[in-house]
């Protein structure tokens, strides 16, 4: 009698597990990666900068591993209609999620540039857009593991309210950096920031589109 090893349809569905189980990981990652990055932002610690920075090197050893199983899964296996989306979909997602990665790496950078001097506003808006972005990370992920497509469709709506607070505080910064030169260095790169998380937000829409697309096979775009 065979064997569930021996059966090529239970190894398949086995490797899918397992790649959405690396996926998951790469998600739940890049999610702390920002949740430290930003803490490192306000708390101005640049040995927490330094960890976010070298963490996107396992970051980086994850999307390839990703990319190594999905190339394997349609060289070998010939899938058809949703185990393809399956297998696609997963490649797409951790290339956003790698992006997010990059990101997080950038604010931590800021860090680096900024550890040094006070800041002349309290930080909050930039942490607030994070929080945002981290609840809309967590959502997708969410989605992904229990195929519930609904969540999926509020992501859309959130990243509005990522945008509005980018757009506000672009323009405050600008009117601090017009209003007293001393203050172009550190608003510049605070823009820097709320523009990384203003695209983490577009890059969680993706996700978000590419889910719904694995579920229905209809794309359908959220903004």
């Amino acid at each position: 009698m065979a064997t569930d090893a021996a059966d090529p349809r239970s190894a398949f569905r086995g490797e899918l597990c397992e790649l959405r189980e690396v996926v998951l990981r790469m998600g739940a990652l890049v999610e702390g990666m920002l949740a430290r990055a930003i803490r490192a932002l306000v708390t101005q610690d640049l040995a927490l900068a330094e960890e976010v920075r070298r963490t996107d090197d396992v970051a980086d050893a994850l999307d390839l591993q990703i990319e190594e199983v999905c190339t394997r899964l349609l060289a070998t296996q010939q899938p058809l209609a949703r185990d393809l989306r399956a297998i696609t979909g997963a490649l797409r997602i951790a290339a956003d999620l790698e992006r997010i990665g990059d990101y997080a790496t950038d604010i931590a950078k800021v860090v680096r540039r900024l550890h040094a001097e006070p800041y002349f506003k309290p930080l909050e808006d930039i942490p607030q857009m994070a929080d945002r972005c981290r609840e809309m990370i967590h959502l997708v992920l969410r989605c992904f593991v229990e195929g519930d497509r609904e969540p999926a469709l509020q992501i859309g709506a959130m990243d509005d309210e990522i945008d509005a607070m980018w757009k506000s505080l672009r323009a405050e910064l600008m009117d601090y950096m017009t209003g007293d030169t001393r203050y172009v260095h550190q608003a510049m790169h605070l823009m820097l920031v709320a523009r990384y998380l203003e695209r983490i937000g577009d890059h969680t829409v993706n996700v978000a589109e590419r889910i719904l697309y694995m579920q229905t096979g209809t794309l359908r775009k959220l903004n």
